[in-house]
């Protein structure tokens, strides 16, 4: 099995790119996010790879970083639905730490953003790995506790009137309840909510 593969860019198509490691052109599919970020054809790249085996096909799946490939393994052993192309689409439309936040917050419409995933799939995907995304989430576990209270209605008042007020200001929800779970860090679980209110309009101001 396949891993890793460190060489050089030889080529990046629309849905894959081609590693050329001493000679050897290996293709691996990607997501678009990773496409989007590889070298020019030329420099040297790493890429975190899943080999996918079947009877009549072997296809190796790139990623740009260890937590993007973990992500589509949970994707794909988890979340009945969910086949490899679905994942990339997934992984192509929202970051690891997008998709983890928008699980905890239960936001459905967010995670069907991607191509490919109507509302079905994306209520399966928030209940079948709402216990596992802050494993997988990139971000501090406080951050990713209180977007999950949020997503359950079981915030503290404060804390969710300060994501209210600052959605009400155009934040998106994700975005407001971030910056909202580091004010928590920085004012302590005793806050009120002009307080948070406050400081989480310092964080987004940074």
């Amino acid at each position: 099995m396949i891993g890793k593969l460190k060489g050089v860019v030889d080529e990046i198509g629309e849905d894959h790119c081609i590693v050329d490691v001493h000679g050897v052109g290996y293709v691996a599919y990607c997501s678009t996010r990773t496409l989007a970020a590889l070298p020019s054809p030329g420099e040297a790249v790493i890429l975190h790879i899943e080999t996918y085996v079947r009877e009549d096909m072997i296809r190796l799946y790139g990623f740009g970083s260890a937590l993007e490939r973990e992500w589509f393994l949970l994707l794909l052993s988890n979340v009945q639905g969910v086949g490899a192309k679905v994942a990339l689409a997934i992984l192509s439309t929202l970051s690891p730490s997008d998709l983890a936040n928008a699980i905890a917050l239960k936001d459905i419409a967010m995670v069907s953003r991607a191509p490919g995933v109507g509302k079905k799939v994306a209520e399966r995907i928030v209940i079948e790995l709402k216990n596992k995304a802050p494993a997988f989430s990139g971000a501090p576990s406080g951050t990713i506790g209180l977007m999950q209270e949020l997503g359950e209605g079981v915030a503290a008042a404060p804390v969710a009137d300060a994501v209210s007020a600052l959605v009400n200001l155009g934040y998106s929800r994700d975005v407001a309840a971030t910056a909202v779970a580091n004010a928590v860090k920085s004012a302590g679980e005793g806050a009120d909510s002009a307080k948070l209110i406050r400081l989480g309009l310092k964080e987004l101001a940074r």
